[in-house]
């Protein structure tokens, strides 16, 4: 080999090291990709337990896979997108013949107030949210006392199998607004998603555990996008009455869980009431799709504490028709005597889902905001992480 050969070759090494620490490139053997939906029908479905009755054992596994599923596709697709109007809305003062704010506050973080941004203004932003799911139905998903099926004698359980699921998302969010009209906005919102799924099954057979299965998967792309209409119906300074729809688009990968897979419709009821410092607002909204339907509510408090700082509180809730909910069932062996299997299912049920919200708007310099805040969910139907973090920049602009 040429001195030349062993440095083009040396070179074509330190490359792909680069390009390996730089993108993420594994070299290890490539291995056959499956969708998000393929692991967690695999870590749900792989049983060993001898329960004597297989269709039974299939039916609660695939209601048990679904369930969750959903609850994760439901999650993403309906994550409450910040309040479409941007933090500055304007109004033009007859006194003045200029356009003037119509209101001290930067506004809400996802329930909606009544104004709108104003006739030709502008306002685009990004945010991110990082969530890590812990609970789901009120069930720990990361401690592996989650189980799936189990088998007692006499109403002793000698045989056991547990799962342990972690479910992580990152989600990249742009949004944008305009005003057509002094009462007329139009906006969107674009979430980009990151989805993380590590589980494995555990079989603990009298007091000794095995492993039975391991999975993981990823994916990432685009989420279902939002397209929104906001009209003001009346206004009294910064209080009013709006009427809005809320389309969500299923550009979400379905397989992978990164959407819905379904359109949705949402009109919506909007009202604030808004003095100088304090503003109360809410909003009420019902999601029409193909699946299942939901009752979505809203409430607000806004506090202008200086003219570049808005505290912000809200509560925001859906109540849905019919997602389902996981639970256990026992029955007993079909030819044991003694013997009983109990097996985690899903069933139809309504559900309902309560956040709180917490945090601050801060006007940074000109008309660029800078919003953070802090999710907690207070109910444990459906799929739940603790406190979720989410920050964001905002900008406005116009004539």
């Amino acid at each position: 080999m040429t001195s030349r050969s062993r440095t083009r070759r040396r070179m074509t090494l330190v490359a792909a090291l680069v390009m390996c620490m730089v993108f993420g490139v594994s070299i290890a053997p490539a291995a056959a990709q499956q969708t998000t939906l393929e692991v967690l029908s695999f870590l749900l479905t792989n049983r060993t337990i001898i329960t004597g009755d297989f269709d039974r054992d299939a039916q609660a596994a695939a209601a048990t896979r679904d369930t969750i599923a959903t609850f994760v596709a439901q999650e993403l697709s309906t994550l409450p997108v910040s309040s479409s109007s941007g933090g500055f809305a304007y109004r033009i003062d007859s006194t003045l013949g200029a356009a003037v704010r119509a209101s001290d506050s930067f506004g809400t973080f996802y329930t909606e107030r009544s104004l709108t941004a104003g006739r030709h203004r502008a306002s685009f932003g990004i945010g991110y949210q990082n969530t890590l799911y812990n609970t789901i139905d009120g069930y720990d998903l990361r401690d592996g006392t989650l189980v799936s099926t189990a088998a007692t004698l006499n109403d002793q359980q000698f045989d056991a199998e547990t799962i342990t699921l972690r479910i992580r998302t990152d989600v990249m969010t742009l949004t944008g607004n305009y005003g057509l009209t002094n009462r007329l906005d139009v906006g969107l919102a674009i979430p980009f998603v990151r989805m993380n799924l590590q589980g494995e099954r555990v079989d603990t057979y009298r007091g000794e555990s095995f492993f039975q299965a391991t999975g993981s998967a990823s994916a990432s792309g685009l989420g279902d996008m939002v397209m929104r209409l906001k009209y003001n119906v009346f206004d009294r300074g910064a209080s009013g009455v709006s009427l809005g729809l809320e389309t969500r688009i299923p550009t979400g990968d379905e397989d992978n869980l990164l959407g819905a897979g379904e359109f949705s419709f949402a009109p919506r009821f909007i009202g604030s009431v808004e003095g100088d410092t304090v503003g109360f607002h809410g909003e009420l909204s019902y999601t029409l799709n193909t699946d299942t339907n939901a009752l979505g509510y809203g409430g607000a408090l806004t506090i202008a504490a200086t003219p570049r700082f808005t505290i912000v509180g809200e509560l925001f809730g859906r109540r849905y028709d019919g997602l389902g909910r996981l639970t256990s069932t026992t029955v007993p062996h079909p030819r044991l005597a003694g013997v009983a299997t109990t097996r985690l299912t899903g069933v139809e049920e309504t559900t309902d889902r309560l956040l709180l919200i917490g945090g601050v708007k801060w006007n940074v310099t000109g008309t660029w905001l800078l919003t953070a805040n802090v999710l907690r969910p207070l109910t444990d139907d459906g799929l739940n992480a603790g406190w979720v973090p989410t920050v964001a920049f905002d900008y406005s602009f116009g004539s």
